[in-house]
């Protein structure tokens, strides 16, 4: 499985322009470094449920602290190639180079975020009637479907039998989808808790991160065609 794609979220090295980086350097990458994330999240989420007796209320502790994380670590991996081509250095090539288990470790924390969502609606069925609506369960449901469809393509054979095309095209269109549900899912909240806005700024700056590396990797083209 060592040919795992290199992030649920992110084109492939090709696309982006950037040349393959050493594979391994220290202990803290690779699997090893998606292991020992999930296994804090996982104790994390333990502890912060536990700390309110594992009652309701600590339960929607955990689904905050799980939302909040997989913010984290998809920007962390979304944004790593861009990084990595603009301003290459130590820690955007570490970065590029685990992306790919960055973007694993994100849908980790939000499967975890979904199980966490489940023992909500278990527990306390009118507070998880009163905490949704229709649009959360349709978008919501997307978001997990895209989720899936990225990781079932995240494989050998699952990325050769629908083709380079195709696996660019979804890999990149959930990425933005992704990116759009989070602005809409943290954003909503801000009238009621302004700073809420917070966790806007990294998804905006993983945008124009993005937007500025295109643009790089355009000019050259674009001066050879002229």
């Amino acid at each position: 499985m060592d040919c795992f794609v290199a992030s649920l979220l992110a084109m492939t090295a090709r696309s982006e322009g950037i040349e393959d980086m050493p594979a391994r350097q220290n202990w803290f990458e690779g699997w090893r470094l998606f292991a020992a994330l999930t296994l804090t999240l996982i104790a994390l989420s333990v502890w912060i449920a536990g700390m309110r007796q594992f009652e309701v209320d600590g339960v929607r502790m955990v689904i905050r602290f799980t939302a909040r994380t997989s913010l984290l670590f998809f920007s962390l991996a979304f944004s790593a190639a861009a990084l990595a081509r603009l301003w290459p250095n130590g820690w955007t090539r570490w970065q590029r180079r685990n992306r790919r288990y960055l973007g694993v470790t994100f849908a980790a924390s939000h499967g975890i975020h979904a199980i966490v969502i489940v023992c909500f609606a278990v527990m306390d069925p009118a507070g998880f009637a009163a905490a949704t609506s229709i649009v959360s369960y349709i978008f919501g449901g997307i978001g997990y479907a895209v989720i899936i469809a990225m990781t079932a393509t995240s494989f050998d054979r699952t990325a050769s039998a629908i083709g380079p095309r195709a696996w660019r095209t979804l890999h990149l269109s959930g990425g933005y989808y992704l990116l759009f549900q989070f602005m809409v899912s943290f954003g909503k909240r801000i009238p009621e808790m302004p700073l809420y806005a917070l966790f806007l700024i990294p998804l905006v700056a993983v945008f124009a991160l993005r937007m500025i590396s295109m643009a790089a990797r355009a000019a050259p083209r674009a001066a050879q065609a002229g």
